[in-house]
């Protein structure tokens, strides 16, 4: 049996990369996962108990379409993982009102207002469990990341307020901090193979991160193993930050 067999997830920017690779885990381990993307990304999957659902988090109407399409499908909610996000580098000086508003509201603001609305259904679960992607950038930064910083370094201050809250009804509420990972957002840079061996050299571990690695941790965190776990921001960044 699954360590997630009979669960029912919610599982946002699930077409590729980190949530992909999760929803995709999530489904072998015994769960039903709405996989939650925009409409126009690819949400196909070989594994029927994915269901794909397109949908723009940052939309008006998102929280209530996707926890209703989630609890329409699998009859409840036990596990959110709000993990869509996106990024940027721009110098403070150069960053718009819409570039930084853009990225506080993808990546803070919208994985508050799913949160919110799965509440009810999380804490009826029994077993409910709030995940989020944050970055080792919530806790450190880099030049041109003032609204990535800050909206990562948000959800980590939203996420433990959600532990706080809800530990009484069993609910718990975690973050992943990835570090250095190959995924679709750094594409760019990590098809360089000279920006791609730089980063892998200064993890412990020397060598970069992938997808999966941030998906066996939100397994372990979405499951009974993790039941004792809230309130934490977990870096998984392969010893990326041992040096700073």
């Amino acid at each position: 049996m699954g360590r997630l067999e009979g669960r029912r997830a919610i599982v946002t920017g699930a077409a590729s990369g980190i949530g992909r690779a999760s929803a995709e885990l999530f489904a072998s381990e015994g769960a039903r996962v709405l996989a939650v993307d925009r409409p126009a990304a690819d949400l196909t999957f070989d594994n029927p108990a994915i269901v794909p659902f397109g949908q723009d988090i940052s939309e008006d109407a998102a929280p209530g379409a996707i926890v209703a399409k989630a609890v329409e499908a699998f009859g409840g909610l036990d596990i959110v993982y709000n993990n869509a996000g996106v990024s940027g580098s721009t110098p403070v000086g150069e960053t718009s009102d819409e570039a930084f508003d853009r990225q506080i509201g993808i990546n803070l603001r919208a994985a508050f207002r799913i949160s919110r609305e799965a509440v009810p259904h999380l804490v009826k679960s029994g077993v409910g469990r709030l995940i989020f992607t944050a970055s080792i950038m919530a806790k450190h930064t880099d030049n041109g990341l003032v609204a990535y910083s800050a909206s990562k370094a948000g959800v980590v201050g939203m996420m433990r307020t959600f532990a706080l809250e809800l530990g009484r009804h069993g609910v718990t509420a975690n973050a992943i901090l990835p570090g250095a990972i190959a995924t679709g957002m750094t594409a760019a840079s990590f098809q360089h193979d000279e920006i791609a061996a730089l980063w892998a050299k200064k993890a412990a571990l020397k060598r970069l991160g992938q997808p999966i690695d941030i998906a066996r941790a939100a397994l372990f965190l979405a499951s009974d193993d993790g039941g004792f776990v809230t309130g934490q921001a977990l870096g998984v960044d392969g010893g990326l930050m041992l040096r700073v």
